[in-house]
């Protein structure tokens, strides 16, 4: 072998590490379809982490993505940060690098429904941000904005894929939650189909709180999961948002969400753990 055919062997051996060291690769699609599993902050998804065989980390543009397989899912799970801009900057890293069949979004959300408590779960049909549109002297009017690409405009809801929804309810139909007590009464969490609606601001409000049930129908507030459906309707890939009540988005919330925290987690975590399970099944 020549010596520049050495040179150029060795680039070749070489570049990989090097593009993989600067956050350029990308990682082509699974052998099997991956789900993505994406979550605000280190709370929300480490119970998933901790689930997963054959774990593997991998560092995107200075993010940190770990693979392996939940319930016999591949999957691919990060933590997006808090926030609209946050959350879609990673869905569209995780879309781009890894190619993901779906994604589910998953943590903790503010309960706007009266009938909705710490430790239930929301399963979003829908997903609009509540503070997009255009605000005149009339008032506040919600609008989708037009996408970059051939300009045509998002719908305020966003409705979850059709398949994953179904897949979430019949597994939440087979789970069973441990009771909790809040005050002094006990119950069993609740799962129910709802609107998740996603705004930059954490809401504590319980006059904010009635605007978003009376205007927007909704179920529940969070801080991400409408900027990710809207990513994932741009780039065609199926996506659904679930959600754990922590808190009842009123005065008392960020106390709420400190106590209940932990339960909503763990429910939302047990619910995406089956929705993998059955979707490694139906392969």
């Amino acid at each position: 072998m020549t010596h520049r055919h050495c040179s150029v062997a060795l680039i070749f051996a070489v570049l990989p590490a090097l593009l993989l060291s600067r956050g350029v690769v990308r990682f082509g699609p699974a052998e099997e379809p991956r789900t993505g599993i994406l979550g605000a902050f280190s709370e929300e998804i480490d119970r998933i982490e901790g689930m997963l065989t054959d774990p593997q980390d991998q560092t995107v543009m200075g993010m940190r993505f770990l693979t392996g397989k939940l319930n016999g899912r591949p999957v691919v799970v990060a933590t997006s940060g808090v926030g609209k801009v946050n959350a879609a900057m990673v869905a569209t890293l995780v879309i781009e690098r890894f190619t993901p069949a779906e994604i589910i979004f998953t943590g903790i959300a503010g309960a706007i429904h009266p009938d909705l408590k710490p430790g239930d779960l929301v399963i979003g049909e829908k997903a609009a941000q509540h503070d997009l549109g255009n605000l005149t002297a009339e008032g506040f009017e919600l609008r989708g904005m037009r996408n970059p690409v051939d300009w045509d405009r998002n719908p305020v809801y966003l409705e979850a894929d059709a398949r994953l929804l179904a897949l979430a309810e019949s597994a939440a139909g087979q789970l069973e939650f441990p009771k909790l007590r809040i005050g002094n009464d006990e119950r069993l969490p609740r799962v129910v189909r709802g609107i998740v609606v996603t705004g930059d601001v954490f809401i504590s409000s319980p006059a904010k709180k009635e605007e978003l049930r009376k205007s927007m129908n909704a179920s529940a507030v969070d801080m991400e999961g409408a900027a990710v459906a809207q990513i994932c309707r741009q780039f065609k890939v199926p996506c659904l948002v679930i959600r754990g009540i922590s808190d009842s988005a009123d005065a008392n919330a960020r106390q709420q969400a400190g106590v209940y925290l932990g339960v909503a987690v763990r429910n939302s975590t047990q619910l995406v753990a089956e929705i993998a399970r059955r979707l490694a099944a139906s392969r």
